[in-house]
């Protein structure tokens, strides 16, 4: 079968015809900004803005943002884009205005996710009502927002595919709808391009969107343990076109090895660290011309198994080290002040079975390299009962503070395991005092 390639705003880089941006009808009146990808003449691709090159290095940022500074930091971090997953999320307030207005005004874009919903959620492809609206919905989302100065592209669903059990097919419908939603866009913004994000990548999948969605212009890529190897596995699955890393940072938590009760195991931050560090380089650096960027995930906080997995923030706003590992990516320097360092988080009863009102200790090792007084805290916690399936919203498990016998501030405590069974994880938090958090945790399990 003879593959679509997909539709590209213009072809050769020489030819290129950058249209006079619209004003946007908000409080700065500014221009708006003109994105194409193009595609050059020895087949890679290139992102341009106003007409320059524009590599992304950007974050995740929607729901799990977390107020303060930390669209601020992205800036001083050397990112210089944020990606959301939904329409609602770009009218939350950022230090007193909506996040595309403090974007610009901090020099950031923004990919401008619009929620296409889920078959897994019940939504039905087979209901004209239903598709009437969603669409309507993309129009009116599409003409408050084509001429922000601010839209980098346009972020048309998230994981939307469905995927039939014992197959591995793509429910064909979604695709199609996909590029009825996609043409929507061009007829009404022809000035930035289109990125749909999928779960990873198949070669299914792929024959899918190239059969199916020739009005893709970038196709993003959630991706997690492998997030290195995303380049090559396109490649390998037949993707030649430009991509964007849209997900990444530390393993997911189907990815690691598990407890002998089934708890997912949690990577510690240095871990974290330097899998975010590595997997921006080897994107970055081995897939020029066909990687356009990426966004690390999360730029905030999230509970997902655990409050601590996949954000990289705290819940009150410290930044954790992999914030400050994605700014070295970005700019090749480290902050003048780094979060701290957890070398060994210790405790008897890790990853065991153990009975209840157990007497143990926990102890951690945890250094500041620009020697800031350090503050602990200590949490013995439930482990999650409210597990979702792909990033869906999970309850944050309850806390026993009373298991904690004494030491609670100090790097360490002893503690009793709790009276009712089963599973659980003792955490703690390392503060420096000027921003900065490290934060790790280790489940155990108790038995009658």
């Amino acid at each position: 079968m003879t593959r679509q390639q997909p539709r590209l705003f213009l072809t050769v880089l020489t030819s290129l015809v950058v249209f006079s941006a619209n004003l946007y009808a908000g409080e700065n009146q500014a221009s708006g900004s003109g994105i194409r990808v193009v595609e050059q003449a020895d087949g890679t691709y290139t992102l341009l803005r106003n007409g320059e090159p524009y590599q992304v290095k950007g974050a995740g940022y929607g729901d799990h943002a977390r107020p303060g500074n930390a669209l601020a930091l992205l800036a001083e971090s050397g990112g210089n884009s944020i990606r959301t997953w939904g329409v609602e999320q770009v009218e939350r307030m950022v230090d007193g205005k909506n996040l595309l207005d403090r974007a610009h005004e901090l020099g950031i874009t923004v990919s401008l996710g619009f929620w296409v919903q889920h078959a897994r959620h019940g939504f039905d492809y087979g209901d004209a009502a239903s598709i009437d609206r969603q669409r309507k919905l993309l129009r009116d989302a599409v003409l408050k927002y084509k001429d922000h100065p601010a839209l980098l592209t346009w972020g048309l669903g998230n994981e939307m595919e469905h995927v039939f059990k014992g197959t591995g097919e793509t429910d064909v419908r979604i695709w199609k709808e996909l590029n009825h939603l996609a043409g929507i866009i061009k007829e009404l913004d022809p000035h930035h391009p289109v990125m749909t994000v999928t779960a990873s990548y198949s070669p299914s999948k792929i024959e899918a969107i190239h059969e199916h969605y020739p009005n893709l212009d970038i196709l993003g890529v959630n991706n997690y343990g492998g997030a290195g190897g995303v380049g090559q596995g396109l490649s390998e699955s037949g993707w030649s076109g430009p991509y964007m890393l849209t997900e990444f940072g530390v393993a997911g938590t189907w990815e690691v090895p598990t407890t002998s009760w089934g708890a997912p195991i949690e990577p510690d931050p240095s871990t974290k660290a330097a899998a975010s560090y590595s997997a921006y380089k080897m994107n970055s650096e081995r897939n020029v011309g066909r990687n356009l960027g990426s966004y690390v995930f999360v730029w905030g906080n999230k509970q997902e198994a655990t409050f601590s997995w996949f954000g990289m923030f705290m819940p009150t706003g410290e930044k954790l080290p992999r914030v400050d590992a994605m700014a070295y990516a970005w700019t090749g320097e480290w902050p003048e002040n780094r979060a701290p360092k957890l070398r060994s988080l210790n405790t008897p009863v890790a990853l065991k079975k153990v009975k209840s009102g157990l007497r143990s200790y926990a102890e951690v090792d945890v250094i500041d390299r620009e020697g800031d007084d350090l503050s602990y805290y200590w949490d013995i916690r439930a482990e999650s009962s409210d597990r979702k399936h792909g990033g869906d919203t999970e309850v944050v498990p309850p806390s026993f503070p009373g298991a904690i016998v004494n030491g609670q501030g100090t790097s360490r405590i002893e503690f009793r395991t709790p009276d009712k069974p089963g599973a659980y994880r003792v955490f703690v938090t390392a503060y420096d005092g000027e921003g900065g958090a490290a934060v790790h945790n280790l489940p155990f399990f108790v038995e009658n």
